[in-house]
């Protein structure tokens, strides 16, 4: 089994539509002519690079005759966060299974299953004559967090209020569930840290960022 890339005459998936019901999602999209299954992939929505050819391992195939029965694709959702779900539209060229890819995203769907909570919180602590103070930052997650969902923000004189305001800072480690101390660091007497989503629009719908 191979990948291929869709052109204007291959058969894409198109119309790809979501609806969560109580614990189970169900996937619906329109069958271009000539396909009569698909791989389904579904990954992680925190993910931060989706895979464009996923292992063959990691598809499930959905036949037409399924779909007509079961009126849609149906699966369990477990826990609190998202899922991004890839249709591939399975192709036979010459007797061989080919896997379309498209450039299009109209085969792939972001479904949340409720928004989990971040929280966090930042320590301060300097002397009375001290230039330097050391600010210790906490971070306390329901389930695991891409190190590269959240930064921080440090600004000269004020509290920073988004993301572009000050200097941001990557995080160097994973968020495993529960409370993470994070190093502590020293920064200047009117600096000020904040932390902040890397990319709000895309992580805000997967998780609520909240100070402690």
């Amino acid at each position: 089994m191979q990948y291929m890339h869709a052109d204007l005459d291959t058969p894409v998936i198109r119309e790809l539509v979501h609806q969560v019901d109580e614990d189970r999602c169900i996937l619906r999209w329109h069958w271009p002519e000539g396909i009569q299954a698909v791989y389904i992939h579904r990954a992680a929505a925190d993910e931060s690079m989706l895979e464009d050819q996923p292992a063959i391992h990691s598809l499930r195939l959905y036949t037409r005759d399924e779909y007509k029965a079961n009126k849609g694709y149906h699966e369990r959702m477990q826990g609190i966060g998202g899922w991004v779900y890839t249709v591939f539209a399975c192709w036979i060229d010459g007797g061989e299974p080919m896997l379309i890819l498209q450039d299009d995203g109209q085969n792939r769907k972001v479904v949340s299953t409720g928004k989990s909570q971040i929280k966090y919180g930042i320590k301060q602590k300097h002397g009375l004559f001290q230039k330097n103070k050391t600010i210790q930052m906490r971070v306390t997650t329901e389930v695991p967090i891409a190190k590269d969902v959240l930064c921080y923000v440090r600004k000269h004189g004020s509290n920073p209020t988004h993301k572009t305001d000050g200097t941001v800072y990557p995080f160097v480690q994973h968020f495993n569930p529960g409370r993470t101390i994070l190093p502590a660091i020293e920064v200047g007497k009117n600096d000020f840290v904040r932390i902040f989503f890397t990319d709000g629009p895309k992580y805000g719908q997967l998780y609520e960022l909240m100070p402690e």
